[in-house]
């Protein structure tokens, strides 16, 4: 691996780390969100902890950091140094060295991810997850959903190489939402408004 390579990752990966739904919380003097709810980071939990407009920005943020890290690594370090950026940006997000691994569940920033590197499926990621959460309104549900649809528009749409870097992205972010996973099959995941995803 070059060592434009490892750039890119560390580049991604700082940036994918950033905790925006923490920092926002606490500049609004919302205390805590890993306090509060289900103690995740992530847009869902900071809707409880601060409202519609910090649960907004925390979301277009932890999107625009996913598409940032791809975007700067093709710019400063060539093509072929976007994908190890990307990777970087998730596991940031997922397992950020600041809060001591753990962070959000990576919905937003892999959507962040998609827009640059497959615009397409983007595009489809962003319509299962909205449909779903306007009609189910269960977060975890319309995340995972949205989630599983990247991998599938990579191999459906192309180009082939990206469909096993999303694949593995997809998977990451089923088995960060374990736990919600569990909780839909006892039919108790609350839907958005409720306490407990």
């Amino acid at each position: 691996m070059s060592v434009e390579l490892l750039w890119a990752w560390l580049l991604g990966y700082l940036l994918g780390s950033i905790p925006f739904g923490l920092l926002l919380t606490r500049v609004a003097g919302k205390g805590d969100v890993r306090q509060i709810g289900s103690g995740n980071i992530g847009a869902t939990n900071v809707l409880r902890a601060g409202g519609k407009g910090l649960a907004a920005a925390t979301l277009l943020l932890d999107t625009l950091k996913g598409a940032a890290a791809v975007l700067l690594a093709r710019a400063l370090l060539g093509p072929g140094s976007e994908m190890f950026a990307a990777t970087g940006a998730l596991l940031g997000h997922l397992y950020p060295v600041w809060l001591r691994f753990k962070g959000g569940k990576g919905v937003a920033t892999f959507l962040g991810i998609l827009i640059p590197l497959l615009p397409v499926a983007a595009l489809i990621y962003a319509l299962v997850w909205l449909a779903l959460l306007l009609t189910v309104r269960i977060s975890a549900a319309a995340g995972l959903a949205a989630a599983v649809s990247a991998p599938i528009s990579a191999a459906v749409l192309g180009p082939d190489y990206l469909f096993p870097m999303l694949l593995g992205f997809a998977l990451l972010v089923v088995w960060k939402h374990r736990v919600n996973i569990a909780r839909l099959k006892a039919g108790t995941e609350p839907r958005i408004g409720k306490s407990g995803t």
